[in-house]
């Protein structure tokens, strides 16, 4: 409707002037009693002489006397309307961009490679006990270095994810667990045990700020409907890295209990293909991962960016008090921990378990690592395509955690049954619900606790999977059995190995 229409309804109402002051066109069509009274209107202003000739001419000159400024301001919005609706449309433009499949890919590979740092010690546990000359509760150490450095550093590093964005935390990881790569180089000697703890040390603080990004990288840069299947693949990516690092280790460092030359050369092969792929990986996150795409992916998003508050209005402190607060997110916390933990516990004592019930048997502990883990890889496939389609969060929560406690059990009591292939069997049973659930638990964290930061839930949940364990214990020379005992402080049970 044009500004003249406009301002002759404006008029009809004022001054109670009838419809037929319109003229050159055409009457709205009426149905019914509303077209017969029309007609006997217009029929009767007729013999009035011309008064609704003159009416209509009086009204245009009223238009032309309104000023621009006011016939634009009594359209909608000042006039505005069209220009604003325009505007609107813009800030919540969004777009997929094909670079997000490689920042994804860049991610999941460093990710990669800091699991495999991670694993690659405890699943040789008996090689590096002979070459370093120390107990195996130090070799232990060395994996659980990594639960230990993430709790108090999670919480600058998921301050920093906020602040500063997802570029600098990604180089941040990249970078220090290509340092760490570079330094385990220099510790390949028998007395040399510290350099290789400090390597290790370094690593695990380059975890800090990996583990806490699959669910950003996949917010940021991916669709409604892709979300939990790239999260899924970030986290993918450090599930494969475990199931590497349980492979490639017994193979690529056999024990060579009488050649310790030989031994710390098969080290020397590892520890240097692991600094060149983390130098590569290293110079391709340079390149390719940013803080965000030039336009975000999905509403969600663009409403988020479109809101977010200022960086000087934001408070880290207020956004851990509501996560704190939320009962809902502080469940999610105790039950992601425990299940976790159980994982983490699990794969750094699996040579240990393994060793204790069948001797000589380095290389199948290794695969029952692999099996463990690429079952829960195939979980957490599934998993993200499920809710992807779904979005049952809860309920595909609850159906995992019971059906995780009941591979646990089934795998604690058929440890010792002297058949291998059954171990084989309940360690895939296990690893899918249980590894397969650890990118459920991200996204299920980020749902019930928006819009916090991604980050900051991410961190809370690895963190509390990290909580410290009780270091195991030596066993005494000659025996068989490892007398391991491991106890959570979050499970309110004890695990313990055989």
């Amino acid at each position: 409707m044009v500004a003249g229409e406009l301002v002759q309804e404006h008029l009809r109402v004022d001054t109670g002037v009838p419809d037929d002051i319109t003229v050159g066109r055409k009457p709205p069509e009426l149905d019914g009693a509303a077209s017969e009274r029309y007609a006997d209107a217009t029929y009767g202003a007729a013999p009035t002489g011309g008064t609704g000739e003159q009416d209509a001419e009086r009204a245009l000159e009223r238009e032309k006397e309104v000023p621009t400024d006011e016939s634009v301001a009594m359209l909608p919005n000042g006039g505005g309307g069209r220009k604003a609706e325009e505007e609107e449309g813009k800030k919540l433009e969004t777009r997929l961009y094909r670079s997000r499949f490689a920042v994804l890919a860049v991610f999941s590979l460093y990710s990669l490679v800091n699991a495999f740092q991670w694993i690659q010690y405890s699943i040789i546990t008996n090689v590096f006990t002979q070459y370093y000359g120390v107990t195996n509760a130090k070799i232990d150490l060395l994996s659980i270095v990594y639960m230990v450095a993430y709790i108090p550093l999670i919480f600058p590093a998921t301050w920093l994810l906020d602040r500063k964005g997802l570029r600098l935390t990604a180089l941040l990881g990249a970078g220090l667990n290509c340092a760490g790569a570079w330094l385990k180089c220099g510790s390949v000697s028998p007395e040399l045990f510290g350099v290789t703890v400090t390597a290790q040390l370094v690593c695990s603080v380059a975890q800090v700020f990996i583990l806490g990004l699959p669910s950003r990288v996949a917010s940021v840069w991916f669709g409604p409907r892709e979300v939990s299947t790239a999260c899924a693949a970030a986290v993918l990516g450090n599930q494969l890295g475990t199931a590497i690092g349980f492979l490639l280790p017994p193979v690529l460092v056999p024990f060579t209990p009488d050649n310790v030359e030989l031994t710390g050369h098969n080290i020397s092969i590892m520890f240097y293909g692991t600094a060149a792929l983390s130098t590569v990986l290293f110079v391709l996150t340079v390149l390719v991962i940013k803080d965000q795409p030039p336009l975000p992916p999905s509403q969600a998003q663009a409403q988020a960016v479109q809101q977010a508050c200022p960086l000087e209005d934001y408070s880290y402190k207020q956004s851990i008090l509501n996560l704190i607060k939320n009962k809902a997110f502080v469940l999610l916390l105790i039950s992601y921990g425990i299940l976790t933990g159980s994982f983490y516990s699990v794969s750094t004592l699996l040579n240990q378990m393994i060793m204790a019930c069948y001797e000589n048997q380095e290389l199948n502990a290794g695969r029952i690592g692999l099996t463990l883990v690429v079952a829960g890889m195939v979980g957490s496939i599934l998993c993200g395509l499920w809710l992807d389609y779904s979005k049952t969060y809860k309920i595909t929560t609850l159906i995992v955690y019971g059906l995780s406690f009941v591979g646990m059990v089934v795998f604690t009591f058929t440890l010792d049954l002297n058949n291998i292939y059954l171990v084989f069997f309940t360690a895939g049973v296990l690893g899918f619900f249980m590894t397969g659930y650890l990118p459920l638990g991200f996204e299920f964290g980020v749902e019930i606790t928006y819009p916090e930061s991604e980050g900051t839930s991410s961190g809370l949940l690895n963190a509390f999977a990290q909580l410290p364990t009780e270091c195991p214990e030596d066993c005494p020379p000659g025996k068989k059995t490892n007398g391991v005992k491991l106890e959570t402080s979050m499970s309110f049970s004890r695990e313990t190995s055989l």
